[in-house]
């Protein structure tokens, strides 16, 4: 068995396989460091949070494929809990839901429509929180980010990306598991993979060969346009002092957000930090991956500023490091956890940022999907999904940073008209929605 990528969708391959059958040989081939791509840099949700939303998965799949998901992925925030307080993997996990700020009267629309949906759908837990008592903790974020409402879902557990990766790298080795760093695969085909690395190039002769390499596969031969690398940034602050934290209402293991277009996510660290993040950064002709495409001052400036706008008392802190990377976009926004066992070549990925918890349901259905059997996990609805490839350039181009752009254009509108965007209706069915 080759796995291509050590990110957390080839280590948990790697570890529900080896779960399954001890003997099983597993390579893991990684350009750089185990860890080194998104799976790492992060913004630490391990949520329930699906690229597909609910509506959108009951119209493809009908109810009962759709409820299963939900039901497969809300499960799987607690089943990295449950590995990580088995393996001894200290990543900071904390169960605190998330939370949803509504800013605006639009905003707050669309908080109460999410709820609604949840509510009459039956597998969601989300609760709509208002205005009230000075010891409820929602209640205190409320003011502290001047917001009219916010939804809650408690399918969300805040963690450190970083020491969860490393974490299970190091697990999976102990189990058996070879992770040849600094290694590169140059070419692959069914049952065969050649690669290039420190001590020369050399050929891999396998079973199965798993592709797992998200935004990067879009450097990877046989790849390529199926996947487009968009960059996400972040910035994490100085520690602070737990009276500004009792003020913001944020506790610890809390994630947050707000219902503008253009994504924002936030975290309290373990260490007392915010670790805030968001999108803006533009897409690079060609797909283009570089370490410079990491950090943008314009964006980084953006972030800073947004975050003091949704926390007021926290203006003027101190922001101590700065970084970002690419995630993994597919045509259609649909992910998927893919095995043909004729070829016997599988792929999962396609995130949208929302990995950090899909990556774990990926490996354990890739490693069911691998064995053979069939199992509910096989049978949900993202199985074998195959989206369209993305368009050559210059269309590629052109169309995500409008993409983008449109995004920050539907908050503009929005903050001005005081009505749902009409450029958010026309991009919904572009992303997810």
């Amino acid at each position: 068995m080759c796995i291509v990528g050590g990110g957390l969708t080839g280590l948990w391959t790697a570890y529900y396989l080896k779960k399954a059958d001890p003997t099983v040989r597993v390579t893991v081939v990684e350009r750089e460091f185990a860890g080194f791509g998104a799976s790492g840099r992060n913004g630490g949700w391990c949520s329930a949070l699906f690229p597909k939303s609910t509506s959108a998965l009951r119209r493809l799949y009908g109810d009962d494929a759709a409820r299963d998901m939900r039901e497969a992925m809300i499960d799987t925030v607690d089943e990295v809990g449950r590995v990580t307080a088995a393996e001894g993997i200290d990543c900071d996990f904390e169960r605190g839901g998330t939370l949803v700020f509504a800013r605006d009267t639009v905003q707050r629309a669309a908080a109460q429509s999410e709820v609604d949906e949840a509510r009459a759908f039956g597998v969601d837990r989300l609760e709509l929180v208002t205005p009230g008592g000075h010891d409820d903790p929602h209640a205190r974020a409320l003011a502290a980010t001047s917001s009219l409402a916010a939804s809650f879902d408690p399918a969300c557990a805040r963690l450190h990306p970083a020491k969860l990766v490393r974490g299970l790298a190091r697990v999976v080795e102990a189990m058996g598991v070879v992770i040849a760093e600094k290694t590169e695969i140059v070419e692959w085909a069914p049952g065969r993979a050649l690669f290039s690395g420190a001590g020369g190039e050399g050929l891999i002769s396998c079973g199965s060969l798993i592709i797992a390499t998200e935004g990067y596969g879009a450097q990877l031969p046989g790849v390529g346009r199926r996947i487009l690398p968009l960059y996400s940034l972040m910035i994490a602050t100085e520690p602070l002092p737990a009276e500004l934290w009792d003020e913001l209402g944020i506790t610890h293991g809390t994630t947050f957000s707000d219902y503008r277009h253009l994504l924002i996510y936030g975290q309290r660290t373990a260490d007392d930090r915010f670790a805030f993040g968001g999108r803006g950064a533009r897409y690079h002709w060609g797909s283009s991956i570089k370490p410079d495409h990491d950090r943008v001052d314009r964006v980084f400036a953006h972030l800073e500023r947004t975050l003091g706008e949704l926390f007021p008392a926290a203006r003027g802190v101190e922001v101590t490091h700065r970084w970002g990377g690419p995630l993994g976009v597919p045509r259609d926004w649909h992910p998927t956890a893919s095995y043909n066992p004729r070829t016997g070549v599988g792929f999962a990925g396609g995130y949208v940022g929302d990995g950090l918890s899909t990556t774990n349901l990926a490996g354990r259905t890739l490693a069911d999907l691998v064995g053979g059997g069939e199992s509910k996990l096989t049978r949900l609805p993202w199985v074998n999904h195959l989206s369209p490839k993305w368009e050559p350039e210059p269309l590629r181009f052109v169309g995500a940073n409008l993409g983008l752009v449109g995004t920050g254009a539907a908050d503009l509108e929005e903050s001005v008209t005081g009505r749902r965007s009409l450029a958010a209706r026309l991009l919904s069915p572009l992303t997810g929605h």
